[in-house]
């Protein structure tokens, strides 16, 4: 196994900034019907910046990991900056080739996270 497949079952089996957050200042569910995926995150910014995300879910170890990712890769970055993240920003961050069936599951927690920052205003 290479070092971003373990480092993808390293995020998997051991969440980091998993639960929920007290007094967020966003908050968005975001479900994959296609496989049971489920995803609750929790946003706490600073000015325009994110200063902490902190999420709760379910699911396969690809919207698991992503998740656990993001919540340290994008503290510290824009609103408009993570509103920019897309398919490409997820692949460099995880590293690994991601196949088309899997996309749903990659994207989930970003699609949460911007989900969130949207509905905050």
């Amino acid at each position: 196994m290479d070092i971003y497949a373990q480092n993808i079952m390293d995020h998997y089996k051991h969440p980091r900034h998993n639960g929920p957050l007290a007094k967020a200042d966003a908050k968005h569910r975001a479900l994959n019907q296609s496989c049971g995926d489920d995803i609750t995150v929790f946003l706490k910014f600073s000015g325009d910046k994110i200063k902490q995300i902190k999420f709760i879910g379910q699911g396969c170890a690809i919207s698991q990991a992503g998740i656990s990712i993001l919540s340290e890769e994008l503290p510290g970055k824009t609103k408009k900056e993570v509103l920019a993240y897309g398919f490409d920003e997820i692949k460099k961050i995880f590293g690994i080739a991601i196949s088309e069936r899997r996309y749903n599951c990659a994207m989930l927690g970003l699609q949460a996270i911007q989900r969130a920052i949207i509905d905050k205003g």
